[in-house]
């Protein structure tokens, strides 16, 4: 059974034009997620769907974009990326060396 839709589709818009504009002031996309999750009432997985099923469509349509929007659009998620690398490094490092100190059995 379908439960009726809780969100209009401006309230939609308006929570995921705040993750895109803000999403630089917050360590994450994820964090910026949950924050402005909060403040509509929405669990943080749904507000993540909506902004999937946005970059998605835009995907589709970003040969539309100017060459300026898109390069700052490549720049962010390049940011993004660097970060979680760098997340990645830092977590491979971390668990080579607590391997290297394990006694063995």
């Amino acid at each position: 059974m379908n439960s009726p839709k809780r969100y209009s589709p401006e309230v939609r818009e308006r929570a995921v034009r705040l993750v895109l504009e803000q999403q630089g002031e917050y360590p994450s996309k994820w964090a910026a997620i949950c924050s402005i999750a909060s403040k509509f009432g929405c669990s943080p997985e749904t507000l993540r769907a909506w902004c999937k099923r946005l970059e998605l469509t835009q995907e589709d349509s970003s040969a539309d974009l100017p060459e300026n929007e898109r390069l700052k659009q490549l720049e962010r998620e390049n940011v993004e990326l660097k970060r979680a690398n760098e997340i990645l490094r830092k977590a491979a490092a971390f668990s080579a060396q607590t391997e290297f100190y394990r006694k063995p059995n």
